[in-house]
């Protein structure tokens, strides 16, 4: 009898057992596994059954954003659009002298924009984004010995990186050999620039050599972003305030000029593997350029077929990216980072869901005065001479 007993409350006892069992081996979910009932055994602490297991590392950005994460965007969104203005050309008696930096602080941020230096030259670049408006870039354009001669001369500049071979090191950023690139560009810029200057601009040589040549990077740093890029509009807003360019030749500023710089400006990021200055990370619109984004947006404004989100149509992409830079920019940029397009570049993913091209042309503008003009980091390079005055 008694061994009956035994063998009866046998199977009582392992099936009380079995829901302890049960809730030390598993998280508790608020009913048994096996039987459905409420539990009631005490939580497990965290990782107890795992003692083996380390808590994930925190992550560590490879890179972090130099300025502004993210971008601001309220600034953006109040402030009014720029639009475009004359260049006023001057007129003799010539004073020019040596550009210097004048912006050191928020306060001579805020002095600069208020200045009518600051507005016409932002008018001028808003000029020639409205001079490529519907144009593809091979499109026939007016081009003026002077804009034949500027083409030349980057394409001499061109021809100095086939010469001058990257140097081989194990540094992902920064080959030395740019600065060889940058030393002859010092030894030689001043005659390629004289070549087309009128006699009587010979001696703003002082005064427009140097934007010229902050414009293609800095050699000591080895590296390259939108400030110098800004230099080279600013060098060509110079030879607008002299005449030497004329409004009918911003169309071949844009088409062939800023073409063949942006072609010079990439060969030298590849090749010497330039260093982005000033990098917003991936909240930037880009790592090196702004200028052929809005150039680009305005040359599609209006088109019948192509909408900003054609940027994601990988066949649009490869058949037009030679007619329009907006599309070439981010041709580019899907060539040179991998992942995700929404993930290494989010705001230009943002950009493509706006309904046109002109709203992202205007939205550009607006941009392009808060994130480029009005950064200290990168307008405390920046040179104001005669043409382009400081305003006390």
């Amino acid at each position: 009898m008694e061994s009956s007993k035994e063998q009866q409350n046998t199977p009582e006892k392992s099936t009380s057992e079995a829901p302890a069992t049960v809730s030390s081996a598993f998280p508790p979910s608020g009913c048994c596994t096996k039987c459905g009932g409420p539990t009631i055994s005490e939580p497990p602490p965290p990782l107890a059954s795992f003692p083996e297991m380390s808590p994930p590392p925190n992550y560590r950005p490879i890179r972090a954003p130099a300025i502004n994460l993210p971008y601001n965007s309220q600034a953006i969104i109040l402030s009014p659009v720029p639009h475009a203005e004359q260049v006023p050309v001057v007129s003799p008696p010539y004073q020019f002298q040596s550009p210097v930096k004048r912006i050191h602080s928020p306060d001579d941020i805020r002095r600069f924009h208020e200045s009518a230096s600051c507005k016409n030259f932002l008018g001028f670049v808003v000029s020639l984004s409205e001079s490529i408006r519907g144009y593809k870039i091979s499109d026939p354009c007016d081009i003026s010995p002077t804009v034949a001669a500027i083409v030349s001369t980057l394409e001499t500049l061109l021809q100095w990186i086939d010469e001058i071979p990257p140097a081989q090191q194990s540094a992902r950023y920064g080959n030395v050999s740019f600065r060889s690139w940058h030393e002859r560009l010092g030894e030689r810029g001043e005659s390629l620039i004289l070549e087309f200057l009128p006699e009587e601009f010979k001696e703003s040589i002082i005064e427009i050599v140097p934007y010229f040549f902050d414009s293609f990077g800095n050699s000591s740093r080895i590296d390259y972003g939108t400030g110098h890029e800004t230099n080279f509009a600013a060098w060509l807003y110079c030879l607008a305030r002299m005449g030497i360019v004329k409004e009918e030749d911003y169309h071949g500023l844009v088409a062939r000029v800023f073409v063949k710089y942006l072609e010079l400006m990439r060969k030298l990021q590849m090749v010497y593997c330039l260093e982005p200055a000033g990098s917003h990370g991936v909240w930037g619109l880009d790592d090196y350029h702004f200028l052929p984004f809005i150039f680009g947006s305005s040359q599609l404004i209006d088109h019948k077929y192509m909408k900003p989100k054609s940027i994601h149509n990988d066949d649009i992409l490869e058949n037009f990216s030679s007619e329009y830079m907006y599309l070439s920019c981010i041709a580019f940029v899907k060539k040179v980072k991998k992942g995700l397009f929404a993930e290494h570049s989010p705001l230009l993913d943002d950009i493509s869901g706006v309904p046109n091209w002109k709203k992202v042309n205007s939205g550009l503008l607006k941009m392009y005065r808060v994130e480029v003009l009005e950064k200290v980091p990168i307008m405390q390079h920046f040179l104001f001479g005669w043409l382009i005055k400081w305003e006390e």
